[in-house]
């Protein structure tokens, strides 16, 4: 799955650690996200999406195979 999670982090100047410790998930889970190697669960993309005050569609591209 494809997301902005990257540019949403950078644009608002947010460090992947800090983002990691809001959301209570390691650092290697936001880089993974990022780079599409790992989809969030549900319940880590609402959290997320909440974070940033954003829809989980603002944020993660779903693509149909």
């Amino acid at each position: 799955m494809k997301n902005n999670l990257e540019e949403i982090r950078k644009e608002r100047g947010i460090r992947q650690e800090d983002l990691a410790r809001e959301l209570e998930v390691s650092r290697q889970t936001i880089s993974s996200l990022e780079k599409g190697r790992y989809n969030p669960s549900i319940q880590l993309a609402f959290k997320i999406a909440k974070f940033f005050n954003m829809s989980i569609e603002e944020i993660f591209i779903y693509e149909e195979e």
